[in-house]
């Protein structure tokens, strides 16, 4: 897997480059400005003016009102005070490991310091070691406490791996501990990067089996049964200083499994090989629009586009909801299990008024803004969310309208899928 995983970093370089014309793609998402009335182009400027307008000033708090792309007689929502209930996480390797559908609380009492080192770095200087060194014992005990809990929470047939990962979580822990004492600041991230990958892998290794059943309308449909690991390669066009970028997406059929199903489908189809990013305006960058005038994946069985439901996962639910949003269900306060918060958070775009309509359209997530802030944003509960960029998430930005995904291919994981129907001919 290290192998693998470091196949993936890296973004080639090139001679400077005349400026390319670039083309606008219409998109299903889009936001009314009055009425029900539509547009092709989806603009979050807009969606942030159309919802300014529509609450008052107020003190404290700020409270949204009904969404432009919202029925007008649903209550509005509670102040964002409420939905938040702690700092959020933004990491999206940290946002994948908290969504696995387990509960053992020693792995977790690991995982939580080896995290904070990301914060103790952001003081100056070596004095973020003394932080980074008080992490590193607290993970450690941790570790140490709690091995025999972490093992028991282990699948059977993935304990001896298990147990192998934990002595070398061990190891890198002393090894981590040296880097400190030798006041070697810009050793620690890369060390707890790779510690972090250890303990993620033993999360993984704690699920045993699919956590819930599919309901029987999307039975038949590709499904996700885990998580899978995709290569987007993109060709940048106008970048003077960039030619060619590999994002790494990991794409969550836990919390996720028909979306995540349809994607990985569509990968395998080579769908989206070829296809211009479509829209990139500093808040989203979207692609999945096919040529001609259908907005999705026609399926070849039927002669008819293939759309999946809204799905959602809410954290503390034991399966997703589907074809409703959580504002539609009145489920305002509810948290995601996999939210908007990390930079090259990856979802489906859909028509604004048909919560079932999303077919191809993809989206991913660049900008927090007022109207999207982490943790309570007005995305969550709206929209799919099935994957994260975890390799070179920050590039994104420098994609734009007219750039072309030479390829998107399936890492690992495609095992986890079935029903593909890819494999069928025609």
């Amino acid at each position: 897997m290290a192998a693998a995983l470091a196949s993936s970093r890296y973004c080639w370089s090139r001679p400077s480059l005349p400026p390319q014309p670039t083309r606008g793609r219409r998109s299903v998402t889009s936001c009314a400005l009055s009425g029900r009335e539509k547009r092709n182009s989806f603009s979050w400027r807009e969606c942030a003016i159309s919802v300014a307008l529509s609450v008052g000033l107020i003190t404290g708090a700020p409270t949204f009102g009904p969404p432009a792309y919202a029925s007008s007689l649903e209550p509005v929502l509670p102040d964002v005070s409420v939905l938040i209930s702690g700092p959020p996480i933004k990491d999206p390797g940290a946002l994948l490991r908290y969504a696995l559908p387990i509960d053992n609380k020693a792995i977790r009492e690991v995982q939580k310091p080896l995290e904070d080192i990301t914060d103790s770095l952001k003081v100056a200087g070596v004095r973020a070691l003394d932080s980074v060194e008080r992490n590193v014992r607290q993970a450690s005990k941790a570790l140490n406490n709690g091995r025999s809990l972490i093992l028991a929470g282990l699948a059977e047939p993935k304990r001896a791996n298990g147990e192998e990962l934990l002595n070398k979580l061990a190891v890198g822990f002393e090894e981590l501990q040296r880097i400190v004492e030798d006041r070697n600041r810009d050793a620690v991230a890369p060390k707890q990067k790779e510690l972090l990958q250890y303990v993620g892998t033993v999360e993984e290794d704690m699920v045993d089996g699919f956590p819930f059943e599919i309901p029987e309308e999307y039975s038949n449909m590709p499904l996700l049964k885990g998580r899978a690991t995709v290569d987007m390669k993109v060709k940048i066009k106008d970048n003077p200083n960039m030619e060619d970028c590999v994002f790494r997406i990991v794409l969550d059929g836990y919390n996720a499994p028909v979306t995540a199903g349809n994607f990985v489908d569509l990968v395998k189809r080579k769908f989206y090989d070829g296809m211009e990013i479509q829209r990139a305006d500093g808040f989203v960058v979207q692609t999945g629009d096919p040529e001609g005038p259908a907005e999705g994946f026609i399926d070849p069985s039927t002669g008819k586009i293939r759309t999946v439901p809204l799905e959602i996962m809410v954290d503390g639910d034991k399966a997703p909801v589907y074809g409703e949003t959580l504002e539609e269900l009145g489920r305002y306060k509810a948290q995601t299990k996999l939210p908007f918060n990390a930079f090259g958070t990856m979802a489906m775009a859909r028509e604004e008024f048909d919560d079932n309509s999303a077919s191809s359209q993809v989206f991913w997530l660049l900008k927090e803004s007022e109207l999207t802030p982490s943790n309570a944003n007005i995305l969550d509960g709206r929209y799919a969310v099935f994957g994260y960029v975890t390799e070179n998430e920050d590039y994104l930005a420098d994609v734009k309208v007219g750039d072309v995904i030479e390829s998107i291919q399936v890492v690992s994981g495609l095992d986890n899928l079935v029903n593909p129907s890819y494999k069928i001919v025609g």
